[in-house]
């Protein structure tokens, strides 16, 4: 059984949109496509009429400073992220982030906007996107728009954008600045499964000893992607301290909806483990905070 009947290599976004709307049958995106051609070939998406390939459109590889943020275009690479001095100097939650996903084959391919596109809860990319309070740009017909990073999920594996109509152009972060720091931990299956059992971003910023502001997404910790804002607030504002981290942590627990999967983990472990990877990842960041 062909898995797809036309495929189309746009040139533009606007090429990659009409392809979008005038195919006469399913049709989706794909760049890297380990997320998309390994469902297809497994049978958990259906056959498609059409595959729009955008790896050549050159607005979606920009990597740059624009508009006073850093701007990653959807279709760079995780292996591109993780090397990028930009991203390192601004975002390195997101280089440590991206360095984990898959092996250096997937991350030579897969791209970020693909990453966040498949709207899976623990993505790595996503996760780390969420803490440094990232904005997507989505371009439809005649118009772009920009949105919050999390407002593009539904549920599990499911995305607000509208597969016929929008194409995610990229990301933009906050600059980083004296005082401001970030970090990503994640805890996998010792079989080197490259999927999360559990996924913590920080950003935050701070003042001698005190944490002034703090951003925590931990995945998966619900059906889509979330900020522990619970836990923020017993953090912001306090010194950095084991009692504060404690806090935190409780607030985690009260707020998150872990679960137990048989593939990954219980629930009873990730609440614990979110305890272990939340100590290290608030130390982190706020140990690259200094001024």
């Amino acid at each position: 059984m062909n898995l797809w009947k036309n495929y189309h290599l746009a040139v533009s976004v606007d090429d990659a949109l009409k392809a979008l709307a005038s195919a006469s049958g399913p049709a989706r995106i794909v760049a890297g496509g380990t997320d998309l051609l390994l469902d297809l070939q497994q049978g958990r998406h259906q056959p498609l009429h059409t595959l729009v390939d955008i790896s050549a459109i050159p607005a979606l590889t920009k990597l740059n400073i624009q508009d006073d943020a850093l701007f990653i275009g959807a279709g760079v690479t995780h292996a591109q992220l993780e090397a990028s001095p930009l991203v390192r100097t601004h975002a390195l939650a997101l280089a440590e982030a991206c360095a984990l996903i898959g092996g250096p084959q997937v991350r030579n391919v897969a791209t970020l906007g693909g990453n966040v596109a498949h709207a899976l809860p623990a993505a790595d990319g996503t996760i780390a996107l969420a803490a440094l309070d990232a904005q997507a740009e989505v371009a439809c017909f005649g118009e772009t728009r920009r949105l919050p990073l999390l407002d593009l999920f539904a549920g599990p594996g499911a995305s607000t954008l509208d597969p016929r109509a929008d194409l995610l152009l990229g990301f933009y972060l906050p600059l980083g600045e004296a005082g401001t720091g970030s970090a990503f931990r994640r805890v996998m299956r010792p079989q080197g499964v490259a999927v999360a059992i559990l996924n913590l971003a920080v950003w935050l910023r701070r003042a001698g000893e005190r944490i002034l502001d703090v951003r925590i997404a931990v995945g998966p910790s619900g059906p889509t992607p979330q900020r522990m804002t619970a836990a923020e607030d017993a953090l912001r504002g306090q010194p950095f301290s084991d009692d504060a981290v404690q806090q935190a942590y409780e607030a985690i627990l009260r707020q998150a909806s872990f679960r137990t999967s048989r593939h990954r983990a219980t629930k009873a472990y990730r609440q614990h483990i979110v305890g272990v990877l939340l100590a290290e990842t608030l130390q982190a960041a706020f140990e690259r905070a200094k001024s």
